[in-house]
């Protein structure tokens, strides 16, 4: 039985896929707590044609997160928003400033469950592959109005971004900053272990949970948390992690390090950065 907590930062689940089973999976491995983000709307079959359009895919992470929590006993928290690559799926269908429009209008709307107590963050960022120069500056626009609902709701952002870089670091630290947002709220989903580069810049690394990935964020220190990013996607069964990954990685260094990294990892990180009790 496990004594301490331990935290997937970053999953998926979709009815379509294996949802509860995953969850399953997670909790009989060991894991007591998980950070649900939304997916796309296109994979829960949504199509987004006005910003009111997002109340259907956050009702439904609602709806999957509440099964979850009942069938395993697990502490699911919701993190609400919107994928950068909305905007190269959207535009040629909707014109680049309505397209902008309608995931500002989401970003307003995940706001606003966030505030009522229904989600523990926001969800932006920008393209991680080459795109034409007009939708970089659009995706940045978005995510520039994604760290001003997180001011205002007084939340964390987790971010989907390009390969971490000291440049690409500091300019989104700098970017939150610009509004008025502390740079310890914005978390880098799939972040390589660049435990000392982030904390330079105030940024919050979420780091990939592969072996050698942990090994090398631990020898910087213990600020970051850990993710599987497990999409629950049936056509695509291998990406990223799976779902027992961050449990069993956990009890696996816990021999060679002791349980005290983890309880900074899997429970007063998670506290600080999202305003969260992590209880078990």
């Amino acid at each position: 039985m496990t004594t301490f907590p331990i935290l997937d930062n970053h999953m998926h689940l979709n009815p379509a896929g294996r949802c509860l089973d995953a969850v399953r999976e997670f909790a009989h491995a060991g894991g007591t707590h998980l950070v649900l983000v939304s997916l796309p709307p296109w994979s829960l079959g949504i199509n987004i044609n006005a910003p009111d359009d997002y109340r259907r895919v956050f009702d439904k992470v609602l709806n999957i997160a509440k099964r979850a929590q009942e069938a395993e006993k697990v502490t699911v928290f919701v993190i609400l928003g919107v994928h950068p690559a909305e905007l190269t799926k959207y535009y040629g269908r909707l014109g680049i400033e309505r397209s902008i429009e309608i995931m500002k209008g989401g970003l307003e709307i995940a706001r606003e469950y966030v505030v009522g107590g229904k989600a523990i963050g926001l969800k932006s960022g920008r393209p991680h592959y080459e795109v034409e120069p007009r939708i970089w500056d659009a995706s940045n626009d978005i995510m520039r109005f994604g760290f001003e609902q997180a001011r205002d709701a007084g939340c964390a952002i987790q971010l989907h971004t390009e390969s971490a870089t000291e440049e690409g670091i500091s300019q989104i630290a700098g970017i939150a900053r610009s509004v008025g947002l502390a740079p310890e709220k914005v978390i880098k989903h799939f972040s390589p272990p660049l435990v000392n580069l982030c904390e330079k810049h105030g940024i919050f690394p979420s780091v990939l949970a592969s072996e050698k990935a942990i090994e090398a964020a631990l020898s910087e220190g213990t600020r970051f948390m850990m993710e599987t990013d497990y999409i629950d996607d049936l056509d695509r069964p291998g990406s990223v992690l799976g779902p027992k990954t961050i449990p069993r990685r956990t009890k696996q260094i816990v021999e060679k390090c002791g349980e005290d990294v983890f309880w900074k990892i899997h429970k007063e990180n998670p506290e600080k950065v999202y305003g969260i009790e992590i209880n078990i």
